[in-house]
């Protein structure tokens, strides 16, 4: 386990195979899991989603940005996907990173961007979550965020369970809605769990924490083991449905997502969009090795063999980076 893990995100981290995955990666298939690259196409399978009763978080993919023209690219297009939730009429709100939006250029620049997209989305209602990255920008996040709750309350944030500090975030911000998660970077052991079991011990510990104290919580799992203790528990405790919801990554189980959909659970589809999808679908795949498996199958189901793809051209391109740095 620990292995994969370290793999997925090694590969993560390589320019090579992120360059030539904004080249190529929707012809290798990635289309399967990124809802196309540009806000049209991302409006139009949101718009798929919200007929079939399931909302989406909206992520315009891209992270640990360090050109300021970078930055102001992005917090445009979080404007712009701002518009389109408004002029469609969708059920959707919007996740978005810290570093997209240059907390590693300038803090106050960060700030200033984040305030123009959350005062944008309040004046239309829409939700803006913090997906929390690296434990290097955690503290800095909860900063901003706590200046932006001064003026605003369309803000929420994350909490991933594999750190020893989740308990105590989650108490500290669990009037904010709150998405609960396991975690995806790599982290030392002075920092976060690393055996699978303690990290979701933990993660079972915080869901409940949440659903009893928490203003709205969304859990984010494809663990059906998970999703049943959760029905079991909010059912135990008499939480009432309209207090959580269940998070899945598009493309990943959508039968169970239109099952929980259908009976009645409040049910939220991560749509990330963009070009730039590389580093997030390999720390999807380093969180949980067995999504790969639950990708390929749904590949499969449609007679490509694009996974067999993507991975030639993985092996073949970091061994061509390997190479090179020799």
């Amino acid at each position: 386990m620990g292995l994969t893990r370290d793999f997925f995100i090694l590969l993560s981290q390589n320019k090579v195979l992120n360059s030539g995955a904004k080249r190529w990666g929707l012809k290798l298939g990635a289309q399967s899991v990124v809802a196309g690259t540009s806000v049209e196409q991302m409006v139009e399978s949101v718009k798929q989603l919200n007929a079939k009763g399931i909302a989406a978080t909206i992520d315009n993919l891209g992270e640990f940005v360090f050109e300021k023209q970078e930055a102001i690219e992005a917090k445009t297009q979080i404007l712009a996907v701002i518009e389109a939730i408004h002029g469609h009429g969708l059920d959707a709100h919007i996740s978005l990173k810290p570093t997209q939006l240059g907390l590693d250029i300038d803090y106050d620049f960060c700030l200033d961007n984040l305030k123009e997209i959350v005062a944008k989305a309040n004046e239309y209602a829409i939700f803006i979550n913090f997906d929390m990255e690296d434990y290097g920008h955690l503290q800095p996040s909860f900063d901003i965020i706590d200046e932006l709750s001064n003026d605003y309350t369309n803000i929420g944030t994350v909490i991933q369970a594999y750190f020893y500090e989740a308990d105590e975030n989650l108490q500290k911000y669990k009037d904010y809605r709150m998405r609960i998660v396991k975690g995806a970077y790599k982290e030392p052991e002075n920092l976060a769990y690393q055996d699978k079991k303690d990290i979701d011990q933990n993660y079972i510990r915080l869901i409940e924490y949440h659903l009893l104290n928490g203003k709205f919580s969304s859990i984010a799992t494809h663990d059906h083991h998970v999703i049943n203790h959760v029905k079991k528990f909010a059912k135990d405790n008499n939480i009432s449905k309209d207090k959580f919801e269940f998070q899945m990554l598009y493309g990943f189980r959508n039968e169970l997502q239109l099952e929980l959909a259908d009976e009645g659970y409040k049910f939220c589809t991560y749509v990330p969009f963009g070009v730039d999808w590389y580093g997030y679908f390999m720390r999807r795949l380093a969180e949980r090795p067995q999504n790969l498996n639950l990708v390929a199958k749904q590949m499969f189901n449609k007679k490509t063999n694009t996974m067999i793809g993507i991975g030639a051209s993985a092996f073949l391109l970091g061994r061509v980076s390997k190479k090179k740095r020799i």
